[in-house]
């Protein structure tokens, strides 16, 4: 299908102001493809918590061995992104995130003819992890560094909400499908929802601002897409081999690896078993998690218009340090309905659900120029990396002590070592503004670090 830019095209080699022309950019029109392409995906990621009672009493397989699937699924999730930024400038964004959503239909679907524990970490675990790790946030760190420039952290907010936010949206509907037609009937929409994007990324999803003779918005001059050069494994690990031997990178990492563990894999996969152990249904304990999503969204974009304007180790800092603090009173919250005190609670912790994102990506775009979309890709593994071992863990919490009271307490220690952690990054002297420094990254993506 042809696509028409929306503005006049321009000469490459033009170096001042590229049009007065205020119609819409194409940019806006990648970002939206990409925020309902993220949406799609998201909806497997709402089924774990919702499906450990429904297939532990199906199948008798302990909740550790099903929270074990979950952990691969966040694992590969996380490793997969690096190897996904370095496979998108290798092939094009369409073409992996169009066999990404292929993936996560083909995992999601396979579900229903399960009977073995192996089959569920086959589909849960391998398929939907590889499928969703290629359209983690290494994919919005990508769009938002090749077509923006300016509102570049409002951009990175809007699609880091997208998927968050799709991912917990979906919880009240496969609750209640779960509930009145089976898993096995989730399972098939949420393959279904997948399938259903891949004509869109088709079709709209571009690559290059320069493909359409154009410059990036907020550009004043087109930069030509630098070639492709190398395997996608080389370059990502060539990204990782470099950016390790920088502070920066460990800083973000381990704050980042403590942000999976209390989101993704603590609250979002035992928050619903664990409302349901003090009695709530979980329908209704999926509603409280659907509004974390909900807030999500006014958080995360939030963040992104905040990392525009604050030093993102400042924000970094605090959302962490709050973060820790609402996860200490956690325990003390959970009862057989949704008091009052519940819903602060998920007012809150919605806000700071993913508002690390926009700040986090500024920092690797900061520190590690034109490779920061790959680098972050690695700094997301690390994230990844936090929930799977949270997921297992609270898992074997749960079976051990018989709750999971100790799980929300050492995640709330742990949110407050981020904090400490982000507070110790170094802006190096000279360093622009953060509006700047998103300016800057327009150069063509050259493999220098500034450690």
């Amino acid at each position: 299908m042809a696509f028409r830019p929306l503005v006049a095209p321009v000469n490459p080699a033009q170096t001042g102001p590229v049009t007065k022309n205020r119609r819409l950019h194409p940019a806006w029109l990648v970002a939206a493809v990409a925020f309902v392409a993220l949406v799609g995906a998201a909806g497997f990621r709402a089924t774990p918590s919702v499906l450990l009672h429904p297939l532990h009493e199906e199948f008798g397989w302990p909740l550790a061995t099903i929270s074990a699937a979950v952990s691969v699924n966040l694992l590969l999730y996380g490793l997969t992104a690096p190897f996904a930024a370095a496979l998108m400038d290798r092939f094009g964004i369409r073409r992996v995130v169009s066999v990404a959503l292929l993936l996560v239909a083909a995992g999601s679907g396979l579900t229903v003819f399960m009977n073995a524990s192996w089959q569920l970490l086959l589909c849960w675990g391998v398929l939907v992890g590889l499928g969703t790790g290629s359209m983690a946030l290494a994919f919005v760190a990508t769009i938002t560094g090749r077509w923006f420039v300016h509102r570049r952290g409002l951009v990175t907010g809007v699609l880091t909400a997208g998927g968050a936010a799709g991912q917990l949206v979906f919880l009240p509907l496969i609750a209640i499908l779960v509930r009145d037609h089976g898993w096995r009937t989730a399972a098939l929409v949420v393959a279904g929802a997948a399938l259903a994007v891949v004509p869109l990324v088709v079709w709209f999803l571009r690559e290059h601002p320069a493909d359409l003779g154009l410059p990036a918005y907020g550009a004043t001059a087109v930069v030509a897409a630098p070639p492709a050069t190398g395997g996608a494994a080389t370059r990502a690990l060539g990204a990782l081999a470099t950016a390790a031997r920088t502070r920066p990178f460990w800083l973000l990492a381990g704050g980042f690896a403590i942000c999976g563990a209390t989101t993704n894999g603590l609250v979002g996969t035992h928050f619903v078993p664990a409302a349901h152990d003090h009695g709530m249904p979980q329908t209704t304990a999926a509603g409280l998690l659907a509004l974390v999503g909900l807030f999500d969204i006014v958080g995360t974009i939030a963040s992104g218009w905040l990392t525009d304007r604050v030093d993102s180790r400042l924000l970094l800092g605090l959302y962490y340090a709050l973060r820790g603090a609402s996860l200490l009173v956690l325990p003390s919250l959970f009862s057989g309905t949704a008091q009052p005190s519940m819903l602060v609670f998920i007012v809150f912790y919605g806000l700071d659900w993913v508002a690390t994102v926009p700040p986090t990506v500024a920092l690797c775009r900061e520190y590690f120029g034109g490779a920061g979309a790959v680098v972050f890709g690695w700094v997301f593994a690390a994230h990844q990396f936090g929930a799977a071992l949270a997921a297992t863990g609270a898992g074997l919490v749960r079976d051990r002590l018989g709750d999971y009271a100790m799980a929300w307490y050492v995640a709330g220690a742990l949110s407050i070592g981020a904090a400490g952690l982000s507070l110790l990054l170094r802006r190096r002297p000279g360093r622009p503004v953060p509006e700047a420094v998103l300016a800057a990254a327009t150069a063509p993506r050259a493999w220098s670090f500034r450690g």
